[in-house]
Formats: structure tokens, sequence, C-alpha cells
């Protein structure tokens, strides 16, 4: 079944929202709050250490303590590791051993100097005192299969081989388990390091996951995809199905205009459901029935380069308007929470990031806040909704000025963007009111049984959509916490505010 349905409204004063408890669309695995970490710009350097800050801000290990406070809220499970476009060119032996003996490399990607003082042993004593898993990504642009091997004998083995051995010489004597593993980023791309066609690509995933499984057949391995909507995914998702155990996609959303820019995320929806659909034909015609790939968005956010270019670090200022969108992106990884794995904010900080940092301090920008009240409320299991609401039937944008064919895909796009979970005793509905200029009140009907008492909302909400939270005011676009009842939602509805983000949390009954 479809992961909602939408109806049009005839005014905005006539939406629905109808909920039924019993209408699951699937779990909703917690990867998909998870995050991404590249040798990029000041994610690292400046971002999750910082040796040489004299502000108070490191402990001992140099890492901005700061920084993780910040990101525990954001209660993430995961975080992919070391690119990127970054990893195209990246020798994980570069980075272990004594710092002073580690080589300064130029990084083709970004175009500086990696000084490789953060490596494999940092990241994971990084990720273990943060409680995330680590998910790394193998170089395969100028890498090669030894080298990965070597990479997993490294994390993994716990016996007299060469580089379990090193690893030991090098201080950590238990195997770090590393599960997660990615057979390449982005090999699509024609501006990539040693760029391959699909089928090279595919032949060449294929010899290095059959023998990767045989050093060490726990690991989980995830594929190369493009967007889901490109001729890649068609030609590789076949050709992989009995070699990866899920399949990775990528896809950015901007635009300076403002419908353009809380629209966009629709585009990965659709991504979503074609790749799922691949999915199960490749099942069908490669004789593959047991498979159980799924999709992991193992990178996503809003990036406007104009206004944050790679190569000069990528530190994008958000708005309100950027918020809704996260909101709307956010919304669509849960509706479509069947065919999820994983889902990865690009990146944790400084770089197209929710947190930015200087010497002194932090700001959260404004779109940390809708991140954090999705993954503290929207766990459990997705819920199928049927929407009506007004829909926006105007010009569409992606990344860079691509995907203008959005309104001819998808002709009901929303103005209210919903999603729903029910998790235990507690039902949250999530809600971007698109519309730019109107309130729109609307109606809701529950089918299963409700608890009388109070409703708590989250509103995130500014009269002007450019507002950005800055270090001179760093709580401008902040969540505002309030209370209603459920006779007044169910009996008189709710207004959802123009541009807004908007929670509501209701208590249910259980049989």
């Amino acid at each position: 079944m479809p992961a909602q349905t939408v109806a049009e409204a005839k005014s905005n004063s006539s939406a629905v929202i109808k909920v039924d408890v019993e209408r699951v669309n699937g779990d909703i695995n917690d990867f998909i709050y998870s995050g991404f970490a590249e040798h990029m710009g000041r994610c690292i350097y400046g971002g999750i250490v910082d040796y040489d800050n004299k502000h108070g801000l490191i402990n001992e290990k140099g890492h901005r303590t700061d920084v993780m406070e910040a990101l525990k809220n954001m209660k993430m499970p995961l975080v992919r590791y070391p690119g990127g476009n970054f990893c195209a060119q990246y020798h994980w032996l570069d980075g272990v051993g004594p710092k002073e003996k580690r080589p300064t490399r130029p990084d083709l990607a970004w175009k500086n100097d990696e000084t490789n003082l953060f490596g494999t042993d940092e990241f994971m004593e990084w990720c273990e005192e943060m409680g995330c898993e680590p998910y790394l990504c193998f170089n395969m642009g100028t890498g090669t299969l030894e080298e990965a091997l070597a990479w997993v004998e490294y994390c993994n083995l716990d016996g007299d081989s060469y580089y379990a051995k090193l690893r030991r010489q090098n201080g950590r004597l238990k195997p770090y388990n590393v599960k997660y593993w990615g057979l390449g980023n982005e090999i699509w791309g024609e501006d990539q390091v040693e760029h391959l066609n699909a089928g090279d690509y595919a032949k060449r995933a294929i010899n290095w996951a059959k023998a990767l499984k045989r050093l060490d057949p726990s690991i989980v391995l995830v594929g190369c995809n493009y967007t889901g909507f490109d001729k890649w995914d068609i030609e590789v998702t076949p050709k992989l199905i009995k070699e990866v155990h899920h399949y990775s996609i990528h896809l950015y959303s901007s635009s300076d205009d403002y419908y353009k820019n809380v629209t966009a995320p629709a585009a990965a929806e659709i991504g979503i459901e074609i790749l799922a659909k691949l999915i199960d034909l490749a099942k069908i015609t490669e004789d593959a029935p047991n498979s159980k790939a799924k999709i992991c968005f193992d990178e996503w956010n809003v990036w406007n380069p104009p206004h944050a270019q790679g190569d000069l670090g990528a530190e994008q200022k958000y708005d309100l308007s950027d918020a809704l969108a996260v909101g709307s992106w956010l919304n669509v990884f849960v509706r479509q929470a069947e065919h999820l794995f994983m889902a990865n904010i690009a990146q944790i900080v400084n770089v197209i990031s929710p947190i930015l940092t200087k010497p002194t301090g932090m700001v959260l920008q404004t779109t940390y806040y809708p991140f954090v009240l999705f993954s503290e409320h929207m766990r459990g299991r997705s819920l199928n909704l049927h929407v009506t609401t007004p829909l926006y039937k105007g010009e569409t944008e992606g990344f860079e000025g691509t995907q203008h064919w959005l309104q001819a895909v998808d002709p009901h796009i929303v103005m209210l963007d919903v999603s729903a979970t029910i998790n235990g005793s507690k039902l949250t509905i999530a809600v971007v009111n698109r519309s730019l200029e109107d309130d729109i009140t609307t109606s809701f009907a529950f089918n299963g049984k409700f608890s009388i008492s109070t409703v708590k909302v989250w509103t995130i909400y500014d009269e002007d959509v450019t507002k950005a939270n800055t270090f001179e005011e760093a709580f401008a676009v902040v969540p505002k916490e309030s209370e209603t009842t459920f006779e007044d939602v169910r009996d008189k509805g709710y207004s959802f505010p123009k541009h807004s983000f908007s929670m509501l949390q209701f208590s249910v009954e259980n049989d």
C-alpha cells in the first residue's frame, strides 16, 4: 500500500488528517537518525576534534565536548566515515600508528592537505565515547581490494594475522567489530577520482564483496547506487542483489526560492519508492527471493552550493525555510520506513551541518531542532495516513537546479506534509505547513482508543522565513512547547501556522 493517501482540500479551512493506529507502514529502524562525518572543511578538525583549542572545550583526547553534547541530544545511533568524495583517495594506513610519523597528503576531493592526525583508531575511540556504531566506506577509487581486506582485518580480526597484530601494536587489544561497510562512494559521479560506469562498478563490487565476506562473514555490505531514479540504479541493482546486503542512495535539496526549497524533498520519496521496486524486481529476475536488502539514504540534507562551496568548507547558514525542508525530509523517512535501513544527515558538524563551531563555542542552527524532535519522538512504527490538504502547483527544483520533473511525476505535492508514529502509548504526528501565506485549519479523524489527556505540542515558527540562528542571536528560531486537550483537537481541529513545523503527541490506550 502507499505510505499515505492524499486528497486535495477545497480551502485552507477544510484540511483533514485521518489516523488509524492499526494501519502500520512498517517498523522504523533507529538508523534513520544517523550521521555522516567526512574529512571535508572543518567537520573533523575544528568540529569533532580541536586539538589546539585553548578555551576549555576539549577533553584529554581533543574531542570537542560541546559538540559531543549537542550530538548526543540528536541520539544518532551510527555515523558514516571517512567520506564521501574524500574516501576515493584515502589510504587508511596513513591514519594509524604514531601521529608524528603519519604523512600529510593532498586531498584531491576538496583541495586541501590532510594531516591524518585523525584516523581509524581515533574515529573508533570517538564512536565508543559517543555510544554510536561506525560505518566505514572503502576507497574504491585509488584503493585496492588488498587494502580493503587489510582494513577489515585491522578492525575486526582477533588472532595472529599481520594487521590484527598491528592494531594491538597501535594500542587497541580487542577488535572493533565494525559491522557496516560501504562499497565505495558516488562512483557514478564523473567528477570522482577513478569514476566507473555502472557495469564496471558492478563487476568490481561483486569481486570485492565475495572476498570481504570470506574474510569476515559477519559484515554488512552496502552497494553504491545513485538517487533511486537514475539509469545507474536500473543497471546496478539486479547485478548486486546476491552479494550486497543494502543499497546506498544520495540526494540533496536546495533553492533560493522558498517553495522550491521546502517541496524539493518530495523527490527523495520518489527515489525510495522506485528503488524499493527495483529491489523487488531484482529478487524476481535474479532468483534472490531471500534477499532482505533495503535502502541506506546515507547522504541527505539541504545544501545550496552557491552559498556553501564544497572546496571552501561548505559552511551553510540555515534559516527557518531550511528547517521546514529538513522536517519534510524526515517526514519522508518516517513514511517510507518499510524500505529504509538507515539515513545519514550530511554532515554532523560545520560542513552543511545543524551545528557550527568557533574556537570559543558553537551555535545550533535552525535545522538542528526538527532533527532532535524527530529523533526523540518519532520512533516505533510508521502509520499510514490519509491527508486532505491544499496542494502546491508551482514549479519545482532540486539540487543545483535539477528535478524540474517533480511536479509532473508527483502531482500531489502537499502544502500540509505529514507523518505519524505509534510507539507504545505515544501517538506522534509531525506536520510541516509549507504555505508561505496561510495558516491551515485541520480536522483530525482518529481510529483507536485515546486517553482523555493533554496533548503536547512543539512548534517551530517565526514570522520571517529567512530568520536564522547566529552566534550573535543563537536562539532566534527554537521550538516552543505548549499543551492542548484531546477534546479540542478532536472536536475543533488544529490550526497549523503558516510556514511552520509542528509536532503533536497524544496518549493512546492499549486494549
